[in-house]
């Protein structure tokens, strides 16, 4: 059975004796992750502070979730690009072709790059579904096991 890191678990341990229920955490931190992979540099992290405001989630629970997440974020580029490129037929983008592109005009490489980020943050939407989902389910089953859940109010 896996151990929970104390920094982990001390953080949860104060999310939830303010009177955050396990399931709403757990929804915080798992939005908070799949929108941290979002395949475009600098946007999760407004896109979460606006949605933890919007939302009335735990703003700092959110952010660490997305921040624990830049690793991901940084790995998943360019898989979603091609499983974006392969969602909509794209031609895949070759070494030769992107060595002409950033020789051609910037509205070109603009284009192209913009076009990129498109088909990526298609293949993102399709896999961050189904992964705050199961991330929820599991986070919600991983803080219930926390000594601390008498004290959180149980509004799930």
């Amino acid at each position: 059975m896996a151990r929970i890191p104390a920094a982990a678990k001390r953080n949860a341990i104060l999310w939830l004796s303010q009177g955050i229920s396990p399931r709403r955490l757990a929804l915080t931190l798992a939005l908070g992750f799949a929108i941290g992979c979002i395949p475009v540099i600098g946007v999760p992290t407004m896109l979460c502070a606006a949605l933890a405001l919007s939302l009335r989630l735990n703003l700092p629970a959110i952010q660490a979730a997305n921040y624990a997440a830049f690793p991901f974020q940084l790995a998943l580029i360019v898989p979603f690009v091609r499983m974006g490129g392969w969602l909509i037929s794209f031609p895949p983008l070759r070494l030769a072709v992107l060595g002409r592109l950033f020789h051609a005009p910037t509205v070109h490489l603009a284009a192209r790059m913009s076009g990129l980020a498109g088909q990526a943050l298609l293949a993102w939407l399709l896999v961050a579904v189904p992964a705050v989902a199961l991330m929820t389910f599991a986070f919600t089953r991983m803080l219930r096991r926390i000594p601390v859940m008498s004290i959180a109010q149980a509004g799930d």
